[in-house]
């Protein structure tokens, strides 16, 4: 693309742009093929969102009471036309513990190979070399980086349902004006909350799963960068599925296909935080992380299934 660099006008600025550690990083993610990367982490995280959704279904639908889990079967009805018919919330209610059991052993599977697939996408980011370790270890270690990741996302959308549960309530309280500076700060407060809590999990993600020790530099900025992209996600998705899938008469399908992009666009936001940590300066354009375990041999994609 060095023709772009003797464009008359554009030229200067984007060799400018060409010599950032932004624009290195993403020829990185160009050079491990990120987008079929992408692809094979959207499609184990759509898998792996059935069993979960079912589990946090069959739990919350144990705790409502008769006329709540009318009013749930009535608002679903009238956001996903046909769903609703089909749906009985006192069914699921009262065989909570026998889906419950099920539906945990699924996530446990796929959530398992779901972080398989998730650390091999990541390593090829790093173009490291597949470790050669005892399949059934890899098993078990892969399960504890799931129950630690699962219990560090559950904390961030806690910190995060508390945090506009918080503004709420400060702005009722305070009989603020809801498009006033007061509610506008709060709502500052509570997504700068939110942001802190993703920057947490994506420190977690970015050195336990692919088994690299990135610089400190790089790794803080490239988790605090992650974080608030997926906040901005998060508010996207939700604005569209209240301004316009719930409310279409296609919104039983907008919503699916809605989430399936949210998650293409998480994951290749994530990607793009592990070849920043991957990426060295100029000075020293090689992978700087060293694996924390015997992982040796020459740098090569360690591509993932469909990757």
């Amino acid at each position: 693309m060095d023709w772009l660099k003797k464009l008359p006008v554009v030229g200067p600025p984007l060799a400018r742009l060409m010599l950032t550690h932004a624009w290195r990083s993403y020829e990185r993610l160009d050079r491990v093929k990120w987008t079929r990367l992408a692809a094979a982490m959207t499609f184990v995280s759509f898998v792996a969102l059935f069993p979960l959704l079912t589990v946090a279904a069959a739990i919350g639908a144990a705790t409502l009471t008769g006329a709540q889990q009318r009013t749930l079967e009535g608002k679903i009805a009238q956001q996903f036309p046909g769903l609703g018919n089909e749906l009985d919330i006192a069914s699921l209610a009262q065989n909570a513990g026998a889906v419950s059991v099920i539906a945990g052993a699924v996530l446990l599977l796929t959530g398992v190979n779901w972080v398989a697939q998730v650390r091999d996408c990541l390593r090829a980011v790093w173009e490291l070399a597949d470790p050669d370790e005892n399949p059934v270890l890899v098993r078990l270690k892969d399960a504890g980086i799931l129950v630690g990741l699962g219990g560090a996302v559950l904390v961030t959308f806690a910190a995060s349902a508390v945090a506009s549960a918080a503004v709420g309530w400060v702005s009722r309280q305070a009989g603020l004006d809801e498009h006033g500076w007061g509610s506008v700060v709060l709502r500052v407060i509570a997504f700068v909350v939110a942001v802190l809590a993703d920057f947490l999990v994506l420190l977690y993600v970015l050195t336990l799963l692919p088994g690299a020790e990135p610089p400190r530099r790089r790794l803080l900025v490239a988790a605090l960068n992650g974080a608030v992209g997926f906040e901005l996600l998060k508010l996207l998705l939700s604005g569209y599925i209240q301004g316009v899938a719930a409310k279409s008469m296609y919104g039983a399908f907008g919503v699916p296909v809605a989430l399936l992009l949210w998650i293409n666009f998480t994951c290749k936001l994530v990607l793009y935080c592990a070849a920043w940590t991957a990426t060295g300066s100029k000075a020293d354009p090689e992978p700087a992380g060293a694996l924390r375990s015997g992982s040796g041999g020459a740098p090569g994609p360690a591509a993932a299934s469909g990757g």
